[in-house]
């Protein structure tokens, strides 16, 4: 036996509509997701602390990885309409290769400068490091007794003590130490 039900089959359908787009919310809507957290936290510490471009500068080794490393060096992010373009500057000869693995490099550093990253742009030329070159230490050897007791007799003559230690200080330090760029004698 089939059963009409009292309320006007138009409304009906209009109710069926409303709660098919209209859904309720969960009485107890559960843990929120572990992996939303953890963006939330991410976000706020890494990211707005600098600027997307420093970021890369930073951390290019470990998104480029170090094949890549050797070869390019992030320039510039500019912004646009469509989203940001990262200039890279690349070695000439690596430059195909660099071209091959955009997209690669494109994704990686979308997720790491925040997304919306959509193409690379490649000038070719010298890379230039940040890093300033060390210069060699300087080695220092102990002093002698013998070139302990020279400095001791040339400074005999000196009346102030604190001025004597200073310049038998001073002597101790120009003859136990040696350049590590000396080039070594001819003889």
């Amino acid at each position: 036996m089939v059963t009409r039900s009292s309320i006007d089959p138009i409304e009906e359908a209009r109710a069926r509509v409303r709660l098919r787009y209209m859904r309720g919310r969960a009485v107890n809507p559960g843990m929120p997701k572990i992996g939303v957290a953890a963006e939330r936290l991410t976000r706020k510490s890494g990211a707005k602390k600098l600027p997307p471009i420093q970021v890369l500068k930073a951390r290019w080794r470990e998104i480029a990885g170090e094949q890549l490393y050797k070869f390019c060096r992030p320039e510039r992010l500019s912004g646009g309409k469509d989203g940001r373009v990262l200039t890279l500057r690349v070695l000439p000869q690596a430059a195909p290769m660099v071209q091959h693995q955009s997209e690669t490099i494109r994704q990686r550093v979308s997720v790491a400068a925040g997304g919306d990253v959509v193409s690379i742009k490649l000038v070719q030329g010298p890379l230039t490091t940040s890093e300033a070159p060390q210069k060699p230490r300087r080695v220092i050897r102990p002093l002698t007794p013998k070139e302990r007791a020279e400095l001791e007799a040339s400074t005999a003559g000196i009346q102030d003590k604190r001025l004597r230690e200073a310049i038998v200080a001073l002597g101790a330090a120009m003859l136990t130490a040696e350049d590590t760029d000396k080039a070594p004698e001819k003889s």
